[in-house]
């Protein structure tokens, strides 16, 4: 972000075991925490969304240790959630987008509480401005999301499925994939989003994505068995193994979604999620490991040489970040299985909270649209 930026920016990212956060004034981060909730503090509750006030705890204690006054906030940005369906894009936090959230009607996940607890933060925040007599140098404090992970600009022929009921749904690492290409337009000095990239984001969860000219037109979906297998996701399942285990009666329907989300991937193999561990013992001659890391490679390769023919092979670049981007030898390995099709850069890590603020910004600034979302729509907010 660059220093014109001017405003004080709390952005906040919850997942399943932790929440992210990050305190940003001027355009520069300031603080940035990961706080942790372990198993036994969140098995306390019944539902995810019952979390809220523990969470928002989390955060105010945050704000308190680093001396960051509520009164200071211009605006807080949180994740998106799920609900379905918009578009990519920067939304306000409304009463439809809560009721959606609080109610989990679009799906479950801890993403859900981000926009929950940004509004009620920020409507705390004016209450002590209020109480304290404080000038707001940008109006009220609103809270706002940007890129939620169900957006979905899809091709009409990338939507449909092989049966009617079962139509491709998009859910995919939007904030982080965006964020990644947008750096790739600053570092190549691209004035426009004009170029044709496809990006896999690869951590927990595989999310493969084509951007054409700033939409997303074709992706998979991470959290519903769709796309590459991961360190501790099935991905795509043969249809009627998976029927037969359903009826066998060994398993319910919790435990066998489990085995697809939680339990698959490396974690089946191997009991962990690590793929560092993994690629030591490859290492060190384990050939299962090694057999597992270029099955993992291959399938992240098949899926991005899949999204290249939607576009007929007509890609500018092919981006790879996430957590395990920083494995040069796992990059390497998908760069020498994909590199005919356009040249690869890794942009490792995750940047969430960065793609916060920098939307925040450009809230703050009047240079970005504010999509207002709506529960009833088919699609909310169309052009």
């Amino acid at each position: 972000m660059e220093e014109k930026n001017i405003g004080r920016i709390l952005a906040i990212d919850t997942g399943s075991t932790s929440t992210k956060v990050g305190y940003f004034v001027d355009g520069k981060l300031l603080f940035e925490e990961k706080l942790i909730h372990s198993a036994e503090e969140v098995g306390r509750f019944k539902h995810v969304m019952d979390q809220d006030k523990m969470r928002r705890d989390a955060i105010m204690g945050f704000l308190q240790k680093k001396g960051i006054a509520l009164e200071e906030l211009d605006i807080v940005m949180a994740r998106g959630g799920l609900f379905a369906p918009v578009r990519t894009g920067v939304y306000r936090v409304n009463r439809d987008m809560r009721d959606v959230l609080l109610t989990c009607r679009d799906g479950t996940h801890a993403c859900n509480l981000s926009a929950v607890i940004a509004d009620d933060i920020s409507d705390r925040v004016n209450e002590v401005r209020y109480e304290k007599g404080i000038p707001a140098p940008f109006g009220l404090c609103h809270a706002y999301i940007a890129d939620p992970p169900m957006a979905d600009e899809m091709l009409p022929e990338c939507r449909l499925g092989g049966i009617p009921e079962f139509p491709r749904r998009a859910f995919f690492h939007a904030l982080n994939s965006r964020a990644t290409v947008k750096q790739y337009l600053r570092d190549h000095g691209h004035k426009e989003n004009d170029v044709t990239a496809i990006v896999a984001h690869m951590g927990g969860g595989i999310t493969v994505t084509l951007h054409r000219n700033g939409q997303v037109i074709d992706t998979n979906n991470g959290l519903g068995g769709d796309g590459p297998f991961t360190p501790e996701r099935a991905g795509t399942c043969p249809a009627f193994p998976l029927i037969e285990m359903c009826f066998s009666g060994q398993y319910t329907e919790s435990e066998v979604k489990k085995k697809i989300l939680g339990k698959g991937g490396a974690v089946a193999y191997f009991g962990t999620n690590d793929l560092k561990v993994i690629e030591d013992r490859a290492l060190a001659g384990d050939v299962d490991c090694e057999t597992f890391l270029n099955a993992y490679c291959l399938n992240i390769a098949k899926y991005i040489a899949s999204e290249a023919a939607t576009v007929e092979g007509k890609v500018d670049v092919i981006l790879l970040t996430g957590g395990t981007a920083n494995s040069k030898s796992l990059c390497e390995a998908i760069r020498r299985r994909v590199a005919f099709i356009a040249p690869v850069e890794v942009y490792a890590g995750e940047h969430e909270l960065n793609s916060l603020a920098e939307n925040g910004y450009n809230v703050l600034a009047g240079t970005v649209r504010i999509r207002r979302y709506d529960k009833s729509a088919i699609v909310p907010d169309e052009d």
